[in-house]
């Protein structure tokens, strides 16, 4: 399977809507679109909506890193929300809920950065 991203932008938020597999296939594709837009639109913060992620492995999980480190150097927030019950297991094992921030969902995030 392969991955399929839904990107949007809100006020200084880009919105990740992941479908299908997160993997070392499809990790360097999304890391360049999502680093294209964060420079081009000046992003602060990033909202990855993760409902439709099937599977995501070490590099999936780069991939959110690499965009946190991001976000924290433009004094922002990375929320992932919609989380599944298998990709749930991924992020608890790899230490990522430790300084993410989660939300039930995109509603629930765009209270929680303010943006109207």
């Amino acid at each position: 399977m392969s991955l399929s991203a839904y990107l949007y932008i809100r006020a200084d938020t880009l919105f990740v809507r992941l479908t299908g597999e997160l993997d070392h296939h499809t990790s360097k594709s999304l890391r360049d679109r999502l680093n294209s837009l964060m420079m081009e639109y000046d992003i602060k913060n990033i909202v990855f909506n993760l409902k439709n992620l099937t599977f995501m492995d070490s590099s999936g999980i780069g991939v959110i890193l690499g965009r946190y480190h991001y976000v924290k150097q433009q004094k922002g927030t990375l929320i992932v929300c919609e989380i599944n019950s298998q990709i749930e297991k991924i992020i608890q094992l790899s230490g990522l809920y430790k300084i993410l921030v989660i939300t039930k969902d995109e509603d629930q995030a765009l209270s929680y950065l303010g943006v109207a």
